[in-house]
């Protein structure tokens, strides 16, 4: 079906299309178009179920009111939270978000900046991959990064956690409830993110003179689907019956832990302690339900919406980088440890 068109509106209040286009964007007064006039034009409207053509009006006026928002995977419990946070901002400004996943897939994030580049966003909020500086640096708009940034690019705008600080008290709260043997569950991705989590469980168990060796360090390929990622788990549980706790560096990782423990009989919390690098349902409803390190989500996507505002309005003069606090959520499978008994 043809939409209806500024001509349509023109034939039938009896104007010139000009005019309405001046009515439809404003500048009636302006225009001294009269009063009348101008009621006319925007009742037949109304009534026509007139939708302006975005791109139309982006080439017009510069602007769509339209934002790219790029995740990692839009199925992942925290990047749906923060998108749908930044989505009812954005709102609030008077723009619209248009959603991507990347699957951390570097030729994926490069087709979605195509298609918002077409699409003529006004700016963009992007879950970076590997490699994705040089594309974003040609995007010539305002753009804010979140979950990750580039190390090596100074002047870009970012909301992050503090991912270090974040591992570190995790694995250093398994500590204080007795575990001794800690092991983490990460990816093999060079994200910066993830490199900061193994940072910051290596640190905190050689502040407190426990091994941090090779043995207690499990890497999984990113790339795993869930029942991948469970039997990797598993077989990493079988052939390492010594661990008395683990820390999941993602919540995913952590949901097919729950799974390849209970798969092998073990009781989280009692044969072994657990805690998740952020939250999830799943987590606090589980029984026992699990100790996480959580992401203030609503937080991430508030101070990510109003960065880019600031931007497109041009307020803003030198890059904002921020990093914000995470929150240890104590639960039962990191009750204090029960000491291994010899037989």
């Amino acid at each position: 079906m043809k939409g209806i068109s500024i001509k349509d509106i023109a034939q039938e209040a009896g104007v010139s299309p000009t005019t309405v286009s001046f009515v439809l964007n404003g500048k009636a007064k302006e225009k001294r178009i009269s009063e009348q006039v101008s009621k006319r034009i925007l009742k037949i409207a109304s009534k026509l179920k007139y939708k302006p053509n975005q791109l139309a009006r982006g080439l017009r006026t510069g602007k769509t009111k339209t934002i790219g928002l790029i995740v990692e995977d839009i199925a992942n419990s925290f990047f749906a939270n923060v998108a749908k946070v930044v989505e009812d901002e954005a709102d609030k400004c008077g723009y619209k978000v248009l959603f991507g996943s990347t699957e951390d897939n570097e030729e994926k994030a490069k087709g979605l900046l195509e298609v918002l580049r077409y699409r003529q966003v006004d700016g963009y909020i992007i879950t970076p991959t590997l490699n994705l500086d040089k594309e974003i640096a040609t995007l010539h708009k305002p753009v804010v990064l979140m979950d990750r940034y580039f190390p090596n690019v100074k002047d870009s705008h970012y909301v992050v956690v503090d991912n270090f600080q974040g591992a570190y008290t995790a694995v250093s709260h398994l500590v204080e409830q007795g575990y001794k043997k800690v092991a983490i569950i990460t990816t093999t991705s060079a994200q910066i993110q993830m490199q900061q989590r193994l940072e910051g469980f290596v640190d905190a168990l050689k502040k407190h003179g426990l091994p941090a060796g090779k043995n207690v360090i499990k890497r999984l390929p990113f790339d795993l689907d869930r029942p991948g990622f469970t039997k990797e788990i598993t077989q990493y549980l079988q052939t390492n019956k010594d661990l008395d706790a683990i820390f999941f560096a993602t919540n995913y990782l952590g949901i097919c832990g729950i799974e390849s423990i209970r798969s092998l009989g073990l009781h989280i919390g009692t044969d072994l302690g657990m805690v998740s690098f952020d939250d999830h349902d799943i987590f606090r409803l589980h029984s026992p339900s699990i100790t996480c390190v959580a992401q203030p989500v609503e937080e991430i996507g508030r101070r990510l919406i109003h960065m880019l505002i600031e931007e497109l309005d041009h307020t803003s003069s030198s890059p904002k980088q921020i990093v914000l606090p995470l929150e240890l959520r104590k639960r039962e499978s990191s009750i204090p440890a029960v000491p291994h008994l010899d037989v």
